[in-house]
């Protein structure tokens, strides 16, 4: 359960005001069909935690636990950087012919790719038993964020107030990365 909430939590916190976020708006403004939206962008998510998480359930036994919670700090520092720093909005997606499932599924499955959600599965992967779970949490966290996203449409800039929240993320990620860099260097 562990597993499941903490790949969750990241994955909701990553998200704001990210990218795909971004992407996840245009996507269906332009399409103006939620669920075919929503339902390529969990698509795509699913694919990206499964690979992420099977990478970390796979390193995970060639790591030491200190190992572990190193990448774990990386992973949140690099997040908390990704938070805090200014995001460049997708190119709009006027053209894209594919269809709302379609488009949202590889257009979502490509830029998320090596994204910071991607590691923090990854790294929190590597510090739990249970990758099935991890991949499920952080799918379910990025079904979330970019739900919000689409729901709110056009008001979504009025109604969420991304820079308050990215800068919230980002101190969410960067105090527990810096401790979880104090542990692992044993200096705590």
């Amino acid at each position: 359960m562990e597993a499941l909430l903490s790949a969750f939590l990241a994955a909701v916190l990553a998200e704001i005001g990210d990218k795909t976020q971004w992407l996840a708006l245009a996507l269906g403004l332009h399409f103006r069909r939620s669920l075919p939206v929503l339902a390529g962008i969990a698509l795509a998510a699913l694919g990206n935690s499964a690979i992420a998480a099977t990478a970390g359930a796979y390193i995970a036994p060639m790591l030491t636990r200190e190992a572990a919670t190193l990448l774990l700090a990386l992973a949140l520092l690099s997040a908390a950087a990704g938070a805090l720093w200014r995001q460049k909005r997708p190119d709009p997606v006027d053209g894209w012919k594919l269809g709302a499932f379609a488009s949202s599924a590889l257009a979502f499955f490509i830029l998320e790719l090596g994204d910071k959600t991607q590691f923090l599965t990854f790294a929190i992967a590597t510090r739990t038993a249970s990758p099935i779970l991890t991949a499920a949490g952080a799918t379910a966290g990025v079904v979330v964020s970019s739900a919000v996203a689409i729901g709110l449409g056009a008001a979504f800039e009025k109604a969420m107030p991304v820079r308050g929240l990215r800068l919230a993320a980002g101190i969410l990620f960067l105090l527990p990365g810096l401790i979880a860099v104090l542990i692992a260097l044993r200096l705590i």
